[in-house]
């Protein structure tokens, strides 16, 4: 497989967590929410592309899990005010800001062979 430029590495892991955020979200829409039995058809289909996201890292399955979290962790802070409507706090974003560091630091630190 190529290499992964950093850019594509990011945006992977960004549409990595959106899917596993909507796969979540669709039931809990049904679970907590009272909506339509049938979301939890698209919410498997996203939890499905999720895993199969996740799997084209071309590095260790462990590093790869490991830094996939700190995007995570901003993707769901982004997902808190665009979905939610609530606006994140400024511990929200230093906290998000340090997460994606780690996923840098793990991500993208020089390696020997």
């Amino acid at each position: 497989m190529p290499e992964f430029s950093e850019l594509r590495t990011v945006g992977l892991f960004a549409v990595t967590a959106l899917a596993e955020i909507a796969g979540c979200y669709l039931p809990y829409l049904w679970l907590r929410e009272g909506k339509s039995i049938w979301l939890l058809i698209p919410g498997a289909l996203s939890l499905m592309a999720f895993v199969w996201l996740l799997s084209l890292h071309p590095t260790a399955t462990g590093r790869v899990y490991a830094a996939y979290g700190g995007v995570y962790i901003f993707m769901a802070i982004m997902w808190l005010w665009t979905v939610d409507g609530i606006r994140p706090s400024t511990w929200d974003i230093v906290g998000s800001f340090v997460a994606l560091c780690g996923m840098a630091i793990i991500m993208f630190a020089p390696r020997s062979t």
